[in-house]
Parts: C-alpha cells; structure tokens; sequence
C-alpha cells in the first residue's frame, strides 16, 4: 500500500470514530453512574439516529433493547465501538472487534502505560491490534467524544445535545477534564463547539491525527489544544502550517514549563514531555497561538471565533475610572501589552469631546461625567477604531447594578452596529460577579464583543492575540538548503569549531592552533599582541574553571608566564587531561556579551537560542528561543524582547549595542545546523557585541557532532 493509500485508509478511520453510522456499547448497563449507562443516555439525548448495538455477557436485553453476549457476535462493519469495560477485558474485547471489522475503538479504561511497563506492554498490544485492523482508536485513559454537528455523544458524563448554527470551535485534548471545563466554559458564552475529543494515552492515534481530520471541516473556525506531550511535533507543525495558511487559529496549551510539571505528565499519560521553550517557538512560528493558563484557551478561543483579527498594534482603554486608568498602565506594562497614546488627530478629536473633563489619553478615563452622558462611550468609541495605532479596544466599565449596566451600555450596543469595527472590541466588566443583565451580554456577544467579567483576563488574552499577529508570518527561510559535507563525530573543541564557524559566516578573532611555547610566540607576533591562550581538548568543555585560560598577554615574557601558568593550572585541576594544543588569539576590547547557540532538535528541528551572557541566560532564564531559518530581521525583534535587552540599548549611558550584527551572527550559526543535521548543538559563549556599527565576535565556540 502506498503513503497516500495508507494515509487516506487512516482519515477513513478516524471518520468512522468521530462520524460514526453504526455504534457498539461494549459494557452496555442501566446501573446508575455506570459508564455504559452514560454513553446510552447520551445517545439517546441526541437522538442518535444510526444503529446502536449493545454489549453484556450477563443480560439478554437492557430497557427492553436486546443485547450481545460479546463483541465477537457484533455484526460485520460496526463503525465505531465503546469499550465501556475494564482494562483488563479491553485486549481479548479488542480482539473480537477487529475480527468483526470495526472501524474504530473508544477505551476508557485507565491502568495502561501511565501505571507502568505492565500497563505499557497492555498499551502496546492494544495498538498493534488496532493497528493491523486498519481501526482507530481513542484512548485507553481517555473521555471519548462528542460530535454536535451530526448528533453523536461517545462520552459517559451527562451531555445536552448544543446545536452548531455558524461557524464553531473544535476542542482536542489529550486531558478528557480539561476538555470537559472548556467545552463547558465555551458553551456557557454561547460557542458553538462541533467537536470536542478527548485522546488521552494516544495508544495509536494522537493529537495530529484528530487535528488533520477536524481542520477540514467546513463549520469548524478555530481549534482549542489541549497537549501534554506532542508525539510527533514535526507533523503537528506542518498542520499548524497548514491551519495558517487556511485561516483557522490553533490555540495550545501545552503544560510543562516547569520540571514538576514535566514529571506529572509522565505519569499522568505515559508520555515524556519535551522541552517546553522549544515547543513554544516553534509551534508559534508555525502560527499556533500559544497560551499558558486554561483562562487564555477560553478568553483567546472566543476572541478568536467572536473578534475581528487583530493586528499588530497595541491596545486603546476606555474606561469611567481614574484608579482603574493607573492600574491598567501597570498591569499592561508587567504583561508586555502595549497601549500607545492617541494619534494627533485622534487626539484632537478625544479632547474637543468634553474639553475640560475628559483628556486625550490612553487609557482613556471618561470620570463621572459617563453617567451624565453615556454617550460619551459612542463618541470615544469612533476615534479610537479609526487609529491605527490600535489594534483592539477594551472598555473597562463598572456595572454595579443591571440598570446601570443597561443605561452604560446602550449607547456602546449602538455604536456597534453603526460602526461595525475591523478590530476586536471587548467589554471587560470592573465588578467580578456583579449582576450584569443575561439579555445585555447576548447582545454584545451577537455583535461580536465578547463579555469578560475581569479587565486582567481581557488583557491577558490580547497580549497573547497580539504575540500571535506579530508572529503570524516570520520570515523564515524556505529555500532550499544544500547540504554540507559531514562533520567529523564527537565534540569539535574551540580552534576546530571556530574553523567551520567562519567558513559558515560567525565572525571570530584572529587565532593560530600551536602545541610549543615557540610557536606560541611566533604565532603571537603575527597576530599581535595582546593575545588570550586557550588550552584545547574535546574534554575540556569548560577552560575557564579549570585555569586553562588565560587572557591579556601584553609581550613575550608574559607570554612564556602566561604559558607556564596554565600548564601548571591544568596540572592540578586535570591531571589526566590530555590536550591537542593551545589556541593563540588576539584579545577583543570589551562589549555587552550574549549566549547564542543552535541545535537540531530530534523532534522540533533546527532551532536557535539567544540570551544575555554570563549568568543571566540560566540563572534568570532570560533568552529567547526561535527556530533556526529566522532572517535578521526577525531575530533583532526576539533579542529586543529579551528581559535584559535594555542593557543592549544604552544603558546608563552607553552607547547602544549593534543589535544587528548580532543577529547576523546568530542567522548564520542557524545556516550553519541547517547545513549540516548531524550537529546536535552549536555554542557561542560568549558572543561581544561592540557598539553600533562595530559588529559582533564569538569569542568562544564548540560543536557537537552525533
């Protein structure tokens, strides 16, 4: 069979699990809280209108329906069969299906490879049944699914049948709780959901599969992930790829950015979590919008289906509080979310409203004179959509009482549909749980304002859609890359990897490999004082603490004690230590210096990292992580997001660094993994940046060859 045969067979496969015409309930019961019992009401709620077939060796019938002894006297052809059993019924259950040539499995039962090797070997068995049977499969440790396009409910936990009347959201996750609280939250603002999948341990069928097969679905728009481990990253990429260039948003929430959370997902679902930083630079550059709390996966899924895109701006603020004006400045400031003042001719406008009492600025504070005149909401509103300096608007307004809430409102319900805005407009309510008219939020959200009852989750959510604008279409490099000649094994120290370095483009100090004190010297009257020694060794990762480096060598006689010395350091700290030589290099004047290295990532390809240098790139996790083909123009944005990038600008004084240089560096270095695959990690540490139009060095490098 050929890819294309096998691929087509697999999407067939997954049609019959989420679009089925004929279902099994294996564990069929009326027993209060049984799971069976739930998947049979929910059928039943939905009106499920194809064949039902129900399944339980100890009962002929259950409500007057007839049921099978067992899956082996199911007819030929079931489309899908629910394995509401437990785990240790599922393989021989699993057998008999695929002998009847079900087309796919749902397995609720847990106690598979998250339980350990035992559950593992269960997990694997389990995979290869379906896997020769050409069945797919969800689960095992998993809810199941719920098509409310087609009216069908394959989870246990009561469900109401929601209909999809325009365009919808898919939720995918491998945490069947955590699909469960968002399809509930998303239900409850009026989203229509047409799937929601629960994969859970991913046996044979994973998060990529169920996303390739909802992303061409006509009604579905925008698709909400819930992931803890992706299993096969370069795939979800092209998907992710693919979903841009259709015009339908991912949002991902993928937990692990810390370690505990990466040990709770090995044994929450059996998966080993990878590194997260890598996840999420790659997943947003392939045009996911990432977030990291289950709040901005609601409020940026809403926004997303509700909204206008954004743009690439920063964000205009009205609001009836003056305290709540200087709370916004410093929350925005904390999350990075802009809010530019008002264009000159924006401000003209603004300020001729109410002279005197409402000023020109943003966030905009309209006071108490809002509830002498609620329009003042309309006539704000118009001049701030036309600026583009804005790419949303958010009103910040109390509801304190519902009548107040309508007298407020009014007059922003209007203004809406008059001037049907090209950007986001949110309503985030100061007040928390103060009650706010049903009527009034189903209006907003009709004209496609979402209602959020906290400004901070609103600013939140826009933070992340405006990351996700701004990294929406980078300009990675597509071309073609020739491949270089392979590299030698093993770990090539300085000298050897500043040789391939330069032929790639990384600029690095005049230098000379020498194994005698002669040649040192010969050496360093070429090149000129002053010079640094270096000693080199593979095994000698780290030169400086064990002395074998020693700068600032001013003329031969210091020299030849420069050389004593670090023959003598290396003596007593590695014995052992054999080195190929010493590396004579002219020293370079001080600048700012930077961390920059590369990688080929097993699973998420040639990425770069960049951070401050000394201490701050790991002790302060400032750096930023960005796939390797990023042109120069797009990796001087990421190091001008770096926390510190304020030391590289002129701080207290100095004269701002050549950002651009360094960026060339780096887009050389991720030319240079590109080239060659077989490298697993490039360093540069530290890389100098001189001050504008000065360029950038490597000062240090190693390669690392599998």
């Amino acid at each position: 069979m050929s890819d294309a045969s096998r691929e087509a067979a697999a999407r067939a496969a997954i049609g019959r699990l989420l679009r089925p015409r004929s279902v099994a309930v294996i564990g069929a019961s009326n027993a209060p809280g049984s799971l069976g019992g739930g998947v049979m009401g929910n059928l039943a709620r939905f009106a499920f209108a194809g064949d039902v077939h129900l399944v339980n060796p100890s009962r002929r019938e259950i409500d007057g329906r007839p049921c099978l002894a067992a899956a082996a006297d199911l007819p030929r052809g079931v489309d899908c069969a629910v394995l509401a059993i437990p785990g240790k019924a599922v393989l021989e259950t699993a057998r008999a299906c695929a002998a009847r040539g079900v087309g796919a499995m749902i397995v609720y039962a847990a106690g598979f490879a998250e339980a350990g090797e035992q559950g593992r070997a269960a997990q694997d068995e389990l995979a290869r049944i379906a896997g020769d049977a050409g069945m797919a499969l969800a689960g095992p440790n998993c809810l199941g699914m719920i098509n409310y396009l087609d009216g069908v409910c394959l989870t246990f936990g009561v469900s109401e049948p929601r209909p999809v009347t325009g365009p919808g959201l898919a939720i995918v996750s491998q945490s069947g709780a955590m699909a469960t609280v968002a399809r509930a939250a998303l239900h409850a603002r009026g989203i229509g959901v047409t799937f929601s999948v629960s994969t859970g341990n991913e046996a044979l069928n994973g998060i990529e599969d169920f996303l390739g097969y909802v992303l061409d679905d006509e009604k579905t728009a925008v698709i909400s992930l819930v992931v803890e481990q992706m299993r096969e990253p370069k795939r979800f990429l092209e998907l992710a790829r693919r979903a841009r260039a259709m015009g339908k948003p991912l949002v991902l929430l993928h937990p692990g950015r810390s370690a505990a959370a990466r040990e709770s997902a090995q044994t929450h679902t059996g998966a080993l979590a990878g590194d997260w930083e890598v996840m999420r630079a790659a997943a947003t550059y392939a045009g996911a919008c990432v977030v990291e709390t289950l709040e901005e996966l609601i409020d940026v899924s809403e926004m997303l289906l509700r909204c206008p895109p954004m743009g690439k701006g920063g964000v205009a603020v009205i609001t009836d509080s003056g305290a709540f004006k200087g709370m916004t400045l410093d929350y925005c400031a904390d999350i990075g979310l802009p809010l530019p003042q008002p264009s000159p001719a924006a401000a003209a406008l603004l300020g001729a409203i109410a002279p005197n009492l409402v000023l020109p600025t943003n966030p905009l504070d309209l006071t108490a004179q809002a509830l002498v005149d609620p329009e003042l909401y309309r006539k704000t509103l118009e001049p701030m959509l036309a600026d583009d300096r804005y790419a949303a608007v958010v009103f910040g307004v109390i509801f304190s009482n519902p009548k107040m809430a309508h007298r407020k409102n009014a007059p922003i319900l209007q203004a809406m549909r008059d001037f049907k805005p090209t950007k986001p407009v949110i309503l985030a309510m100061l007040g928390d749980e103060a009650e706010v008219p049903q009527d009034l939020i189903a209006e907003f959200r009709a004209l496609g304002v979402p209602f959020i009852r906290s400004p901070e989750r609103a600013m939140r959510a826009l933070a992340r859609l405006r990351e996700h604008a701004n990294g929406w279409q980078p300009a990675l490099d597509s071309a073609p890359r020739e491949i270089a000649p392979r590299l030698r094994k093993g770990v090539l120290c300085e000298y050897e990897a500043k040789g391939v370095l330069a032929l790639a483009g990384v600029p690095v100090a005049p230098g000379e490999m020498v194994t005698s004190l002669e040649a040192a010297g010969a050496a360093a009257r070429r090149i000129g004082y002053p010079v640094a020694l270096k000693a080199q060794s593979a095994q000698l990762t780290h030169k400086t603490e064990a002395g074998g480096v020693i700068l600032g060598l001013a003329d031969e006689e210091h020299l030849a004690q420069g050389w004593t010395q670090l023959h003598a350091n290396l003596s007593r700290s590695r014995p052992d230590l054999d080195i190929d030589g010493v590396l004579i290099e002219a020293m370079a004047p001080r600048g700012a210096e930077l961390i920059i290295g590369a990688r080929n990532d097993p699973e998420w390809g040639a990425m770069l990292l960049i951070g401050l240098g000394g201490v701050f790139a790991e002790a302060l996790r400032d750096m930023r992580v960005m796939p390797a083909g990023l042109g120069e123009t797009d990796i001087v944005r990421e190091i001008s997001q770096l926390k510190g990038a304020a030391v590289l600008n002129g701080f207290r004084g100095a004269p701002p660094c050549d950002i651009e240089a360094a960026a060339a560096v780096a887009a050389a270095l991720g030319a240079f993994v590109l080239a060659h695959p077989e490298v697993t990690e490039a360093d540069l540490n530290p890389v100098t940046v001189y001050p504008h139009g000065q360029g950038a060095l490597a000062l240090d490098a190693l390669v690392i060859v599998e």
